[in-house]
């Protein structure tokens, strides 16, 4: 338990923060899935559609520090091939 203010307002913050990058880490889980139902329908415009509107998202999460940089440009880079392979 936290002793001093300082460290009772940190717990306070830690707790907001928690919130908000679960909130943003679900929002990264929910455009991939829209990318990936785009490439089940076998629709390639669908899916290109998606996957422009996902890049933003994905950027913007690993911008703000949520996931690496890495992970995101990784993520891209699977689905963009993905959408590629379609037929």
């Amino acid at each position: 338990m936290a002793n001093s203010a300082q460290a009772r307002k940190r717990a306070r913050q830690n707790i907001s923060q928690h919130h908000r990058n679960m909130s943003l880490r679900s929002e990264l889980r929910t455009a991939i899935k829209h990318v990936r139902k785009g490439i089940a329908s076998t629709d390639k415009t669908v899916a290109q559609t998606a996957f422009k509107a996902s890049a933003s998202t994905i950027d913007s999460i690993a911008d703000k520090g949520i996931i690496h940089k890495n992970k995101a440009a990784r993520h891209k880079s699977r689905l963009s091939a993905a959408i590629k392979a379609m037929a």
